[in-house]
């Protein structure tokens, strides 16, 4: 008997499978990773409200701490520009200090500096939880383009649209939790316990949706790459167009 014909062992395919689930897994480490920025895009998330905390805890002026989150916000979109990064983190991050500065300066009230980060969280918290409801998990909307596959898993990969569904609901009622801990603060609590907490309450929490996310999608099926089924589909209907020119060529000669 060759090796080719020897059956496969049930210690292959465990090999195999076990191989494909860490494949699965890698990928969408690596798409989760693209799509929420990573270690860096955490950094420029926390990182202007952290300098305004540590100023007006220092100096208790309201103006020079928006300043200063203000301007380290556009440094880091500088550099992003300057090494030709993907901008779009450093970007919300600038929109949502700008929001801060313009709010807190306008009422006077250091706190509003939060307020905009604030009610944000809430309305995409509604949103993951109405979306999935609706049958079109915001996780989805937000992934379906980084693992290729579009839309394509709402009619076609039932398993996967699940596996956004429980991700979705994940994400929503993190952040509605974060919101129960936060609103009350804004209300009773000073601008620097609120500033203490809210920095705190920035990383731990979109941690544990992403990994939640990524335990449900690497359980799930593999994506349908949509782009590369329109390349093949491109490549058939260029060689159905070859075949039939070379017909069309040919059949002159056979008449002859």
């Amino acid at each position: 008997m060759t090796s080719l014909d020897k059956p496969t062992s049930d210690t292959d395919r465990t090999t195999r499978t076990d191989q494909q689930e860490a494949d699965a897994k890698a990928v969408t480490e690596a798409a989760l990773f693209e799509a929420f920025g990573g270690v860096r895009g955490m950094v420029e998330t926390v990182l202007p409200g952290l300098l305004f905390v540590t100023i007006f805890t220092i100096k208790k002026d309201l103006h020079i701490s928006a300043i200063a989150a203000l301007v380290v916000s556009l440094v880091l979109v500088a550099v992003r520009l300057i090494r030709r990064d993907t901008v779009k983190h450093a970007f919300s991050g600038v929109f949502g200090v700008a929001f801060g500065v313009v709010f807190a300066t306008m009422t006077g009230n250091a706190k509003d500096f939060y307020l905009p980060g604030m009610l944000y969280t809430l309305g995409l918290a509604l949103a993951y939880l109405i979306t999935t409801l609706a049958g079109v998990p915001l996780i989805g909307l937000i992934l379906g383009p980084v693992f290729k596959e579009n839309l394509s898993w709402r009619t076609r990969n039932p398993g996967r649209k699940k596996a956004y569904a429980k991700s979705s609901y994940a994400w929503g009622l993190i952040l509605l939790a974060k919101c129960a801990i936060l609103f009350p603060l804004y209300w009773w609590a000073d601008t620097t316990q609120l500033g203490w907490i809210l920095v705190a309450l920035k990383i731990p929490p979109f941690l544990l949706a992403v990994y939640l996310t990524w335990v449900f999608l690497a359980k799930a099926p593999p994506p349908i790459d949509v782009f590369a089924e329109m390349e093949a589909e491109e490549q058939a209907e260029k060689a159905r167009k070859a075949e039939g020119e070379a017909a069309a060529a040919a059949a002159p000669h056979q008449e002859y």
